[in-house]
């Protein structure tokens, strides 16, 4: 017995084999979950198709999130094919390149107001148009990282944006609480993924994290996949509005130094 058997879990987000979303995907195939994939644009479909073989999911939506008619259509698809959904993922963010390397106070309006499009209102406008088919009990989750609360070098602009989702995630746990939805996100620690490549530094960070953080090792899509999991089944039914940590306990530690300064000691 899975998990998440006899559940109907929506996937958001997903771009290649190295993606959180393929973590999350195929730990909810491990648990025996009925999979549905969106993805964003036409030329993830190459990536995404093979993908959702992998795993047997019929159920395979393109849906540009920043378009409120295409995020109607695909619910409405979602409705057809489904009836109801128990779990909705959002794994959907972007800013612009330029943002990611310039220093924050050059962040252009047209970059911020994109972030926050597609990286935070697009939970919003999901949820919303989900909302009619969501089982009580749903859950509904999304993925956010460290840089919203602390200041991550050159996270810049999708650090705020982070802020704002993780926001969004405790308005919307309020609201959908009487209808026994929980809404909860996840901070991963840095991975390799397609989003990470654009972070300027990015390689230097994820080493560094491996370094301090009180495990001392990276995080995997895997370790993500396990904890989505728990958050997508019944044993977290009075969890929600949280921020739930996977990040090998590097949030926890204030003050940072590295192993070879603790045995000089």
């Amino acid at each position: 017995m899975g998990l998440l058997d006899g559940k109907n879990a929506l996937i958001f987000g997903l771009a290649n084999e190295r993606s959180i979303a393929w973590g999350i995907t195929q730990a909810f195939k491990r648990e025996g979950a009925n999979l549905g994939i969106s993805y964003a644009g036409e030329t993830l479909e190459r990536r995404v198709k093979p993908l959702a073989e992998k795993v047997d999911c019929k159920w395979v939506e393109e849906c540009d999130v920043t378009k409120d008619d295409q995020i109607a259509l695909v619910a409405e698809k979602a409705t057809k094919y489904f009836g109801k959904i128990d779990v909705l993922v959002h794994s959907i963010a972007f800013a612009g390149r330029e943002e990611l390397s310039k220093p924050y106070h050059e962040t252009s309006r047209e970059g911020f107001k994109t972030a926050m499009d597609i990286s935070v209102f697009s939970l919003v406008a999901l949820t919303n148009a989900f909302l009619p088919i969501l089982n009580p009990n749903a859950s509904v989750m999304c993925l956010t990282y460290y840089g919203s609360v602390k200041v991550a070098p050159h996270y810049n602009v999708m650090g705020v944006a982070k802020a704002a989702l993780e926001s969004s995630t405790r308005y919307l746990a309020y609201d959908l609480g009487p209808q026994k939805i929980r809404v909860n996100a996840i901070s991963a620690g840095p991975i390799r993924t397609l989003a990470a490549a654009g972070v300027g530094g990015f390689r230097d960070m994820y080493k560094h994290f491996a370094d301090m953080s009180p495990m001392r090792e990276n995080v995997t899509i895997e370790d993500v996949g396990n904890s989505a999991v728990f958050l997508a089944s019944d044993l977290s039914r009075r969890i929600t509005g949280e921020v739930l940590y996977v990040d090998s306990g590097f949030n926890t530690v204030g003050v940072q130094i590295s192993t070879e300064e603790e045995k000089s000691e």
